[in-house]
């Protein structure tokens, strides 16, 4: 029986700008570089589309995403884990007990 070995996968953190969709998330990712002639610190921003199988991340958590094969037109993407959930939606929870 022989093992084939996958290659590595992408793997990025970003926010979760929308949790709408069912197991869809569009996430916002953060690059920053500097410019070749300028020397500035350059911040662009992508929107990419992750599944996200159990619905577990929300509006404003960090997510760690990896790549995968395309699973739709737009979705090349995959939420791994949620690193950090979103401070303003926790604070949210707690006005709605009090």
């Amino acid at each position: 029986m022989t093992v084939e070995k996958r290659n590595q996968r992408k793997v990025l953190e970003g926010w979760v700008l929308s949790d709408r969709m069912d197991k869809t998330r569009s996430v916002r990712i953060l690059r920053r570089f500097r410019h070749a002639l300028y020397e500035k610190v350059m911040t662009r921003y992508t929107k990419v589309y992750a599944h996200d199988e159990k619905n577990e991340s929300h509006q404003g958590d960090r997510v760690q995403i990896m790549s995968i094969r395309p699973m739709s037109k737009l979705k090349r993407w995959r939420v791994v884990r949620v690193l950090e959930k979103a401070k303003i939606a926790a604070v949210a929870l707690k006005g709605d007990a009090s």
